[in-house]
């Protein structure tokens, strides 16, 4: 079974310093557990140095204002190789580390290793750059909706193909598709149904895949695309199609400017692995 090394307080928020645990954190770190869990990954925590050092209920501080002593140096020492022994042991190298940005120790692009919050990792996480990293909030979104022309065989054939690769990356993904739309369904006036059931998938989705081949694209697409734009959500346009409308255009403007553009489904999973 594939497995992840995490911060031990995605698990258990309580070993977090006392006051800096919001809502917000306790769900964003319940969706990493529940992608884990659809995903049929194992999540192994890592040992939670502040938490040995200090014991539960201390007060938040920096690494220099509290950690950078000799005594906590020798700690890292000490469960850097009590992880590794670990690792060796099993076999097999974690798809990845899950940290949990700002932590003096377990920060992965952010950390508080001075009173102000600067870039690096923390000082735990630090002396395991030799895999892949992730901080909770970016691995917390993890709901694609694939905005694509469904209508022809083809069509619906790539968008599945497409929806496979997202799911090979232990994304979960909405396929209007897969809402029995089709000629039959809408002959049976269940538009309403549809629009409404993609709709809601559209509003909780973290990341929309929108795909714009042709001459010009898809008008339900173009919609998806631009609600979720207004939405503030992150938006991915993909292209396949290697005719351009002009110099710096692809096929519209309106669907690039907010959105990365990749060109082959090979750079769309490139682009949204992170290991």
């Amino acid at each position: 079974m594939s497995y992840i090394l995490a911060s031990p307080c995605i698990l258990h928020p309580n070993l977090r310093a006392e006051g800096i645990t919001s809502a917000e954190d306790i769900e964003i770190f319940s969706r990493c557990i529940k992608r884990c869990t659809e995903a049929g990954i194992e999540i192994m925590p890592l040992p939670c140095p502040e938490t040995i050092f200090f014991g539960e209920g201390r007060a938040p501080g920096s690494f220099k204002d509290r950690m950078d002593v000799p005594e906590f140096h020798a700690l890292l020492d000490r469960l850097e190789e009590e992880v590794r022994k670990g690792i060796e042991e099993r076999g097999e190298a974690p798809l990845f580390i899950l940290g949990v940005n700002s932590s003096p120790t377990c920060g992965v692009t952010k950390t508080y290793y001075t009173n102000e919050k600067s870039d690096g990792a923390g000082v735990f996480l630090k002396r395991f750059a030799d895999y892949p990293m992730i901080d909770v909030k970016e691995f917390a979104k993890y709901y694609v909706y694939f905005a694509a022309p469904l209508f022809s065989e083809a069509e619906r054939s790539f968008n599945r193909r497409a929806a496979d690769i997202l799911e090979e990356l232990h994304f979960h993904v909405h396929l209007p598709q897969e809402l029995d739309d089709d000629e039959t369904a809408r002959g049976e006036n269940r538009e309403r149904a549809i629009y409404e059931g993609n709709l809601k998938a559209l509003k909780a989705a973290d990341i929309v895949v929108g795909v714009i081949d042709g001459a010009d694209a898809d008008s339900g697409t173009a919609w998806e695309m631009g609600y979720a734009a207004a939405s503030g959500k992150r938006v991915i346009a993909l292209r396949t199609d290697f005719r351009h409308f002009s110099k710096n255009e692809c096929v519209n403007l309106m669907l690039e400017m907010d959105s990365v553009v990749v060109h082959s489904l090979d750079e769309l999973k490139e682009h949204l692995s992170f290991y």
